[in-house]
C-alpha cells in the first residue's frame, strides 16, 4: 500500500486525538486574533490608492503640503418662496455667533450670498485633524439645530464633507451592523434545514467564525506589508463565512453518508478526508489563485483585499483539515442531535435493502435531459446563458457620486439645496500644477485665464463673485485650482468637461511654461481614470487566474478536458453574472422593486473582483461534484452513470451551501449603497446561476456528450494504474463473527 494522501493522515491524527487538535486551533486562532490586534492595522493612504492622471494631481497636492482644515457650512434658504433677506442675515449673525463659541471651531466665516438670492451660506472653518472632523462635528449640528429653533420661518441646516461624513457613518454602520446581525441566524437557519440536527449545523459556522477570527489578525499583521483599506474586513468576514460553511458541508456530509453504509466513525472520517477534504484543498487553491490575480492590479484596494481573502481561505482549508476532523471523531453520532424531527426525515442519509443509500428523486428528473439528449441540452442551456450573458457588453463603468448616496438623511438633502443654490459647491475638477517658485506669477495668471475660459463654456458653473479659487502653497511650488460643472459627477457632460480641460485648456495655458508639471483631478477624474484601469487590469487579471486555475485542474483531474471545460463553465457563469448585473442595474425598470436609483452604470470596482470571487467560489462546486464523478469511473461505472451518480450525490451539499451564500450575499442588496447592491446581486445571482443551471444541466449534458474524452490527458499527465476502489454506491462491508 502507497503513503496515505497528507489530508487522510491529518485527519486520522486529529481523529485519533481530539482534544489537542482543538486545544491547538483554539489557540492557534486566540494567538492570531490577539497578536493581530497587538500589531495595531496599518491603513492605506491617499498617496497609496493614486491611479491614473486623477491620482498625479494628488500626489502634487499632497507635495504641496496645503493646510486645508475640514470646512463646514450653516445653509439658510426659505421654506416657501423667496428668501427674506434680513431674516436670512439675522438667522446668519445668530448662528456666527453661536458657533464661535462652539469647541472645535477655528473660524466663522463672512455669509455669502447665492447668485440668484435663494440662500445665504456661512462658511465654518473647524480645528483639528481634517480625517476625524466628521467625529467631532456633532457640537456644531447641535448649535445649528438652536438656530433652526429660534428662526422656525427659515431652513437652517448644517451641511459640508463632516456633516454628511457623520450622516453617511451613522447610516451605513446600521446598514453593516443589520447585515452582521442578519447573516449569522440566516446562515444557522439554513444549515438547520440542510442537516436536521442542531449540533451539525453548528460546527459549520463555528469554524467560519473562528477561521475569519483568525484571518483577521493574519490581515491586520499582513497590513504592515500591504497597506489594509476599509473593504477588508467585511470581504474577509464575507468570503470567510462563504467557504468556512461551504468547506465544513462538504467534509460532513460525506462522513455522515459513510457512517450511514455502516462504517465506523474514524473510517467515516478517514473517507471523507480522502474525498471531500481532497476536494476541499483543491478548491481552496483554486479560490486564492483567483484571489492573488487581485495582486496583479497594481491596486492597494484590490491588493488588500487578496490578502484578506487568501489568508481565510488558507484558514478556513487548515481547519477543515485539522479541527473539523477532531470535532467529528469527538461528538460521533452525537452530531445528529438534537433532531429537529421533520427536517431529520427529510435530510438524513437513507439507505435502502442491504444498506445501499437511496437515490434522491428530484435530481434523477432534472438530470433526464441531460443524459438522454446532452447535446440538444447543451445548445439550449448554453444558448440561454449566453442571451444572458449578451448585456455585458454594453456595461459601463462609474464611480458612484455624492447622487448615488441614499437621500434619506437631511445632510444629503441639504446638499442637494446648496448645490442647486451653489453649483460650484458640487462637482470640481481640481488642476494641480507644479513648477519651480520663481514661475508662480506666471501660473497664477494662466490658472486665472484658463478659469475665465472655462466659465464661459456651459460644460462649467460660473466663477463666483469672490473670484476663482487658487491655493499657493508655502514654497510657491504647488498651486491648485478648483473648476466646478453643474452637472453630477457621473453625468456624461462632467465627462465631457474633464476631456476639455486634460485636452484642450489646462494644455493650452500651461504648456509654455518652463519645469512646469500639471493634472487634473477631482471626483469625475477618478471615476474615468479607475474605470480605465480596471478595463487595463481585467484581462492581465483573468489571463492569470485562467492559466494557473488550468494547471491546478489539470494535475488535480489528470485531465486536460476537465481543466479546459471547468474554465470554461465558469466563464460562462461570470458572463452572465455580469449580463445580469448590466440588465438590473444600468436600467431603471427595477428601481422599486430593489429600492435604488440607477446610475447607469456598474461601479468600476466591481467586474474585476466579482471576476475572482466568482471564478473562486464557483470552483467549490465544481471540483466537488467532478470529484464525485471520477470516484464513479474509477469504481468502473459507465460513464453516463457515473455522471448520474457525481450530480445526484453531491446535490444536496451543493444545493446547501448555494443557499447559504445566496442568503448571505443577498443581505448585501439590502444595504443603501448602490456598490453593495451590487455586489449583493451580482454574488447572489451568479452562486444561484451556478449551483442550478451550470451544475445540475450544463455540466452534465457536456460530460455525458464527452463520454470517456472526458478523461484524456497527455501521457506524461495521466495517472498511474491504481487498483480499481469499489462502487461508491455500495454499503461498508459487514464483518460476521466466526463460530
Amino acid at each position: 500500500m502507497g503513503k496515505r494522501p497528507v489530508t487522510v493522515r491529518l485527519a486520522r491524527w486529529s481523529a485519533e486525538h481530539p482534544w489537542r487538535a482543538i486545544a491547538l486551533w483554539i489557540v492557534f486562532v486566540a494567538v492570531c486574533f490577539v497578536g493581530g490586534n497587538a500589531a495595531g492595522l496599518n491603513e492605506a493612504t491617499g498617496d497609496d490608492q493614486a491611479i491614473g492622471e486623477a491620482g498625479r494631481a494628488g500626489l502634487i497636492v499632497t507635495a504641496g503640503d496645503f493646510d486645508n482644515p475640514a470646512v463646514d457650512n450653516v445653509l439658510i434658504t426659505s421654506r416657501s418662496g423667496a428668501l427674506d433677506q434680513a431674516a436670512a442675515r439675522a438667522a446668519a449673525d445668530d448662528a456666527a455667533a453661536r458657533l464661535r463659541t462652539v469647541t472645535g471651531v477655528a473660524e466663522v466665516g463672512q455669509p455669502i450670498p447665492a447668485r440668484d438670492g435663494s440662500a445665504l451660506l456661512l462658511p465654518i472653518t473647524m480645528s483639528g485633524d481634517p480625517e476625524t472632523a466628521s467625529e467631532r462635528v456633532q457640537p456644531l449640528r447641535d448649535a445649528t439645530a438652536t438656530v433652526q429653533k429660534a428662526h422656525p420661518q427659515l431652513r437652517v441646516e448644517q451641511v459640508g464633507g463632516p456633516s454628511i461624513g457623520q450622516a453617511l457613518d451613522d447610516t451605513l454602520g446600521k446598514d453593516f451592523k443589520r447585515a452582521e446581525l442578519l447573516s449569522l441566524p440566516v446562515t444557522l437557519a439554513i444549515l438547520i434545514i440542510a442537516f436536521g440536527a442542531l449540533i451539525a449545523a453548528s460546527v459549520p459556522v463555528l469554524l467560519a467564525l473562528s477561521s475569519v477570527a483568525a484571518a483577521m489578525g493574519l490581515s491586520t499583521l499582513a497590513s504592515h506589508l500591504v497597506p489594509a483599506t476599509d473593504t477588508t474586513g467585511p470581504v474577509i468576514l464575507l468570503i470567510g463565512m462563504a467557504v468556512g460553511v461551504d468547506y465544513s458541508l462538504f467534509y460532513i456530509r460525506r462522513e455522515r453518508e459513510e457512517r450511514a453504509k455502516g462504517r465506523s466513525g474514524l473510517d467515516a472520517v478517514e473517507i471523507a478526508a480522502e474525498t471531500s477534504g481532497h476536494a476541499v484543498v483543491v478548491s481552496g487553491f483554486a479560490v486564492i489563485i483567483s484571489m492573488a490575480g487581485l495582486l496583479l492590479a497594481g491596486d492597494v484596494v484590490f491588493s488588500s483585499l487578496a490578502v484578506g481573502s487568501i489568508l481565510v481561505v488558507a484558514v478556513a482549508v487548515a481547519g477543515s483539515l485539522t479541527v473539523l476532523p477532531a470535532l467529528l471523531a469527538r461528538l460521533g453520532r452525537w452530531v445528529d442531535r438534537p433532531r429537529v424531527p421533520l427536517l431529520w426525515r427529510l435530510t438524513a442519509p437513507r439507505t435502502g435493502r442491504h444498506g445501499q443509500p437511496r437515490a434522491p428523486r428530484l435530481w434523477p428528473a432534472v438530470l433526464r435531459p441531460a443524459l438522454r439528449a446532452p447535446v440538444a441540452t447543451l445548445v439550449i442551456s448554453v444558448g440561454l446563458l449566453l442571451a444572458l450573458a449578451a448585456p455585458a457588453l454594453g456595461m459601463k463603468l462609474k464611480f458612484p457620486g455624492m447622487e448615488d448616496l441614499p437621500r434619506t438623511t437631511p445632510a444629503m438633502q441639504a446638499y442637494d439645496r446648496l448645490t442647486a443654490a451653489f453649483p460650484s459647491a458640487g462637482t470640481n475638477h481640481v488642476v494641480a500644477v507644479r513648477a519651480p517658485a520663481e514661475q508662480v506669477d506666471r501660473v497664477r495668471a494662466a490658472l486665472t485665464e484658463l478659469s475665465t475660459r472655462a466659465a464661459g463654456d456651459p460644460l462649467f458653473a460660473p466663477v463666483e463673485a469672490d473670484g476663482p479659487k487658487i491655493e499657493v502653497s508655502a514654497d510657491r511650488r504647488v498651486s491648485v485650482l478648483d473648476v466646478a460643472t453643474p452637472y453630477a459627477s457621473r453625468d456624461d457632460r462632467s465627462a465631457r468637461s474633464l476631456e476639455k480641460l486634460r485636452e484642450d485648456l489646462v494644455p493650452a495655458e500651461l504648456r509654455g511654461i518652463p519645469g512646469v508639471e500639471y493634472a487634473v483631478g477631482g471626483s469625475v477624474a477618478d471615476s474615468v481614470d479607475y474605470a480605465q484601469h480596471v478595463r487595463d487590469k481585467l484581462p492581465l487579471v483573468m489571463g492569470f487566474v485562467l492559466v494557473l486555475t488550468f494547471l491546478v485542474m489539470a494535475f488535480t483531474f489528470r485531465s486536460v478536458v476537465v481543466a479546459v471545460s471547468s474554465i470554461a463553465l465558469n466563464l460562462l457563469s461570470a458572463g452572465a453574472a455580469y449580463g445580469l448585473l448590466v440588465l438590473v442595474f444600468q436600467g431603471e425598470w427595477a428601481e422599486g422593486l430593489l429600492g435604488f436609483t440607477s446610475m447607469g452604470a456598474i461601479v468600476s470596482w466591481l467586474p474585476l473582483f466579482l471576476f475572482v470571487v466568482l471564478f473562486g467560489l464557483s470552483m467549490d462546486y465544481h471540483v466537488f461534484v467532478v470529484s464525485r464523478i471520477r470516484e464513479g469511473v474509477r469504481s468502473g461505472m459507465p460513464n453516463r452513470d457515473a455522471v448520474s451518480y457525481g450530480i445526484t450525490s453531491s446535490a444536496g451539499v451543493v444545493t446547501s451551501a448555494a443557499v447559504v451564500m445566496v442568503g448571505v450575499f443577498s443581505i448585501f442588496a439590502t444595504l443603501s449603497t448602490i456598490d453593495m447592491k451590487q455586489l449583493g446581486i451580482g454574488l447572489a445571482a451568479a452562486i444561484l446561476l451556478d449551483a442550478t443551471i451550470i451544475r445540475g444541466v450544463v455540466l452534465p449534458a457536456l460530460m455525458t456528450m464527452l463520454g470517456d474524452a472526458n478523461w484524456w490527458a497527455p501521457r506524461f499527465l495521466r495517472p498511474r494504474p491504481e487498483p480499481a476502489p469499489t462502487d461508491p454506491r455500495e454499503p461498508a462491508p459487514q464483518l460476521v463473527p466466526v463460530p
